[in-house]
């Protein structure tokens, strides 16, 4: 056998096997030779190759799968290793954020080894010694705790010690190195127990709340303060919801908190325009204040000066509003009547000199146009010299009441003492409504008197003058109203006389006017002139202007300026417009039934028209006169014939709109017009005056203005006319705002009834040479 024995093995006859035992796996070479005994002669070697196998537990796969063994046990051994390595990271990692988030806090951990009675505490501070409450230190002689407070400390220990409480938790005062007391929130749980479920670890934190308490404290003190103070308080959120109130806004409005809580700022006895136009100031300008008129719970009326605040968050953001508010009823009561005793005539009643004086130079302060009547009794010396002193107050008196009465409401008079009176016509200097109101003075005084048995009758003269054309100073005013009387007495007394010349020939001149249009319309002299309206997209027209012309066969053509106010205050123009709107809706049929014209005919209507209560009727009959149909006929009113009655027009419109016709808004931005009450009219139309029509070209202010005006038209859903236009340029700007018609001089300029009708044809045929024209092509 190769490489296992260098000999030869012999066999005989009877012994032809070699025997081979305890062979190692592996391959092998056996050899074979034949010896010939007879011939001595060897053969040729002859092999046999032969492999031993191994055992199966030391078989290739039996290797393999130990060696796969120990790679794998290797392999969870080192994987053991790693993880206990990062479990030791992360509890180092854990343990430095507990240090940084103690760190961080400013709060102090400990762990109290409650078998041992050793405690371990981070002691971040420095500054302090563990709080010695008598427990969790036992045996220390001295407490650093507050007096006062180891009490609660050791109840709050033993309570939790007793299963009472999940976590123990107490605020106390300990006294510092300093030799100062700090408060403190200590807080701990137990951790672990014994086999007898006894403690045996307790861990917590202390936290230096020193300055939280001084802040909760002078929290406490300003709700006391509040809660306390003589003024009402009351807070808002966001929403202007009542969050809370003290316990004056309770005494002053007699409602609870728990009435108030939830209800939204409002101010009963006010609109709610007025309640939105507060709220948006304070929104705009942070705070509020005013006098308010409210009722208290039981229905009695109060008046309080209110202040509303904003408070915003740390982020500059509105949290809440407060609202500050004192009860002045009485103060405003003691004021009215320390001011009716400083202001008032003790005699007669009426305001005195002093009164007069200082609402006179208010006015001229102010430059509010006004006119001074001053009048005395002519000859009262003699009648108070024969009479007596005792019966000359009870003429003055008598006096007095008569002539308190007369005037307009908004009139005052006054005694400037004496038998001296005076009376201020505030914001007119209209000759008409102020002679009037003279006549009505020495008409008045000028009846009898009876005192017991005695009838007795006096005279008045009446000096007139007007602000600012006869004084710039209430002085001036004074000296020449006063000057203006004694003329007048000069002059046989019992008359009223203007300071002035030219203001008696005004006046004369206004009593022509007047004699001038009531004469026209006793002959008809009134025409009626109209103006186009230019759809601007199409370029045709829309609609017309009745505008009412006064000729005479002397005086000429009057100026609708100087005829037209003197008509609105003498009541002339009711009929004047009557005649307007009857001859427009006659004219305006006839151009319908012929085909000449198919839009609306516009008729405006003047404030002493809107007012009269027959104004429904009269539009009625002249439609139904003139057989004309409601949908041409549009009737223009001005901001200030509406808002001296916002709520009355409203009703009037109501009406006129019930009938099918149409309601412009004429010379819209130049009166006083709430835009609350503007998106409750009725309007089919607003009118930009021509003002504003003129400042396109000049002033970019005036092209904000008029695209403001067409702009909050759009928005109500109203169509814009602008009056005036003259330019290609303003039809150009006016077209980019999408404004739907245009009325002015750039077309036409108003016309006679005559004349429009040409027009009108003229405008028929080129429309429809311009539309043959174009089929054709």
């Amino acid at each position: 056998m190769l490489g296992l024995e260098d000999k030869w093995i012999d066999s005989g006859k009877n012994n032809q096997r070699a025997t081979y035992t305890n062979l190692s796996s592996g391959d092998y070479t056996f050899e074979v030779q034949a010896f010939d005994l007879q011939s001595e002669q060897e053969s040729s070697i002859n092999t046999l190759d032969i492999t031993v196998m191994p055992p199966w537990w030391l078989s290739r796969i039996a290797l393999l799968v130990y060696s796969l063994f120990t790679l794998l046990i290797i392999a969870y051994i080192l994987q053991q290793v790693r993880h206990k390595r990062l479990y030791h990271l992360q509890i180092k990692l854990s343990e430095e954020r507990l240090k940084l988030s103690l760190w961080g806090s400013g709060d102090e951990m400990w762990d109290w080894n409650i078998k041992s009675g050793k405690i371990f505490r981070s002691n971040i501070w420095g500054i302090l010694e563990f709080p010695q409450d008598g427990k969790r230190n036992v045996g220390a002689d001295q407490t650093n705790i507050h007096q006062h407070d180891i009490p609660r400390v050791r109840e709050a220990l033993n309570q939790h010690f007793e299963d009472s409480s999940k976590h123990f938790e107490a605020t106390y005062r300990v006294k510092d190195k300093d030799e100062k007391w700090i408060w403190v929130l200590d807080r701990g749980k137990i951790v672990e127990r014994d086999e007898k479920n006894k403690p045996s670890r307790m861990t917590g934190t202390l936290k230096d709340i020193s300055q939280i308490k001084r802040a909760d404290e002078r929290l406490k003190l300003f709700a006391k303060c509040i809660e306390n103070i003589s003024d009402a308080i009351v807070i808002y959120d966001r929403q202007f919801t009542v969050v809370d109130v003290n316990k004056a806004f309770q005494r002053i409005t007699g409602r609870s908190k728990l009435q108030m809580r939830g209800t939204l700022l409002k101010f009963e006895r006010y609109p709610d325009s007025f309640n939105q136009n507060v709220k948006k100031h304070l929104i705009t300008k942070g705070s509020w204040h005013g006098e308010i008129e409210n009722t208290r719970d039981n229905g009695d009326l109060y008046l309080t000066d209110l202040n509303i605040d904003i408070i915003r968050d740390e982020s500059g953001n509105v949290s809440h509003f407060v609202g500050v508010f004192s009860d002045i009823t009485k103060r405003k009561q003691t004021e009215a009547e320390l001011r009716k005793l400083a202001n008032t005539d003790t005699l007669t009643g009426l305001p005195n000199r002093a009164y007069f004086q200082a609402n006179q130079q208010k006015l001229v302060k102010s430059k509010v146009p006004h006119a001074l009547l001053v009048f005395d009794l002519d000859n009262f010396k003699k009648v108070n010299d024969s009479l007596g002193h005792e019966v000359g107050d009870v003429l003055l008196c008598k006096v007095a009441e008569r002539i308190k009465s007369l005037g307009r409401n908004l009139d005052t008079v006054y005694r400037l003492g004496g038998d001296e009176f005076s009376l201020i016509i505030e914001n007119t200097n209209d000759i008409h409504t102020i002679t009037t109101i003279g006549k009505e003075i020495l008409k008045s005084i000028a009846l009898p008197l009876r005192l017991k048995s005695q009838e007795i009758v006096l005279y008045s003269s009446i000096g007139i003058v007007l602000y600012p054309e006869d004084g710039k100073t209430p002085q001036e005013l004074l000296k020449n109203a006063d000057t203006a009387m004694y003329h007048a007495k000069n002059i046989g007394g019992n008359k009223y006389q203007f300071f002035s010349d030219s203001m008696n020939k005004t006046a004369v001149k206004r009593l022509q006017i007047e004699s001038l249009i009531r004469h026209g319309l006793k002959e008809d002299l009134f025409s009626v002139f109209y103006q186009p309206k230019i759809e601007i997209t199409t370029g045709k027209i829309a609609g017309m202007e009745a505008l009412v012309r006064f000729e005479t066969p002397k005086k000429g053509i009057i100026s609708p300026v100087v005829f037209i106010p003197v008509s609105e205050e003498t009541g002339q123009i009711i009929d004047i417009g009557e005649v307007v709107l009857r001859k427009a809706c006659i004219a305006t049929k006839k151009w319908v039934d012929s085909g000449l014209f198919d839009g609306r005919v516009a008729v405006n209507l003047s404030a002493v028209q809107f007012t009269q209560p027959n104004l429904v009727a009269m539009i009625a009959d002249a439609l139904k006169e003139s057989r004309l149909p409601a949908k041409y006929l549009e009737l223009e009113i001005t901001e200030g014939t509406v808002m001296d009655s916002p709520q009355k027009a409203i009703d009037t419109m109501l009406q006129i709109r019930a009938m099918g016709i149409h309601l412009s808004l004429d010379d819209f931005g130049t009166g006083y017009s709430s835009l609350a009450y503007l998106k409750k009219f009725p309007l089919n139309t607003l009118k930009i005056d021509k003002a504003f029509v003129d400042d396109i070209e000049t002033s970019e202010q005036g092209r904000n203005m008029v695209a403001t005006i067409v702009t909050i038209a759009h928005n109500l859903g109203m169509q814009v006319v602008a009056e005036g236009v003259e330019t290609n340029q303003q039809l150009s700007f006016l077209s980019g705002l999408r404004c739907e018609q245009l009325q002015g001089y750039l077309y036409s300029k108003p016309l006679p009834e005559n004349d429009f009708q040409k027009y009108l044809l003229s405008f028929q045929i080129t429309n429809k040479s311009t539309s043959f024209g174009s089929n054709k092509l």
